[in-house]
């Protein structure tokens, strides 16, 4: 199992300087985002150059670039918005190949117009669904031409919120390139330490086998997020549980400071 970071962790647009921040904090690999290349995250394309600089960044400090972010509202009710995501997620797609990268993480969306990462309650309607499945189509269908695998999350806000529907959502797809993207502080809204172990056990046995990668942030009792071992997540029952199930990919934190980052290093590690 590797030990990662979001590159975004770390201030800077140079690939360079973030991902010399990375190897500096002892992260062996990174969730990438195109920011830190000086693009938006979702850019309209994605120059040759800006791959260079990448791929010698990675080279230079040995950091491996285990997924690159892809996200835009798969389920925004206006089909213009969802269509101009999928344009740019075409050039994340592209750019992902071009790097060796083997995962692009995505947003299974919502139907708040504002914020993919925030609930609506029309995300419970059965055409919430309908869109973002169509949606996810379109994009296996990008990565399938391209060699690239696509990571869901379940999150609560999110049309896929649960291990279960992220399992439903590969059912209907087919696909062996649909992937999951399991964080644990995002599987629950409150809970006590042990809600919470009972919840991601759950969710591993459910998704064994089709995790791709696993998050490392926390909740506080209350609903906060927090960093990883701050709060009600057992990070050491959840990482046995990965590795009973055959899991040996990248854990991946996020949700922290780069002041943070370290400590978060050493404690991740610790329990591997």
């Amino acid at each position: 199992m590797q030990i990662g970071v979001f590159a975004k962790t770390f201030p800077g647009s140079e690939p360079a300087g973030v991902l010399a921040a990375v190897r500096d904090a002892e992260f062996a690999v990174t969730q990438f985002n195109l920011a830190c290349a000086g693009l938006p995250s979702m850019p309209d394309k994605v120059p040759l150059d800006t791959i260079r600089a990448i791929a010698a960044a990675s080279d230079a400090t040995g950091v491996a670039l285990v997924a690159l972010s892809g996200t835009y509202n798969m389920a925004h009710p206006d089909r213009a918005v969802r269509e101009d995501g999928l344009r740019r997620l075409a050039a994340v797609i592209e750019a992902a190949s071009a790097l060796s990268i083997p995962l692009v993480t995505l947003c299974t969306g919502t139907r708040n117009r504002d914020d993919q990462w925030a609930h609506h309650p029309d995300n419970a309607d059965p055409s919430a669904w309908a869109d973002m499945a169509r949606e996810m189509e379109k994009a296996l269908d990008l990565a399938e031409r391209h060699g690239v695998d696509l990571g869901i999350e379940p999150e609560q806000a999110n049309i896929v919120t649960s291990a279960a529907d992220a399992m439903r959502l590969i059912a209907e797809t087919g696909s062996k390139r649909l992937r999951i993207v399991l964080d644990p502080a995002n599987l629950f809204e409150q809970a006590d330490t042990e809600e919470a172990r009972a919840i991601v056990t759950t969710a591993i046995e459910t998704t064994a086998g089709h995790v791709a990668m696993a998050h490392a942030k926390d909740r506080f009792a209350d609903g906060r997020f927090a960093t990883a071992g701050q709060g009600v997540v057992d990070f050491a029952d959840f990482i046995a549980r990965l590795k009973a199930t055959g899991f040996d990919g990248p854990l991946v934190t996020h949700g922290l400071s780069a002041e943070e980052a370290p400590g978060v290093a050493r404690l991740l590690k610790g329990l591997v």
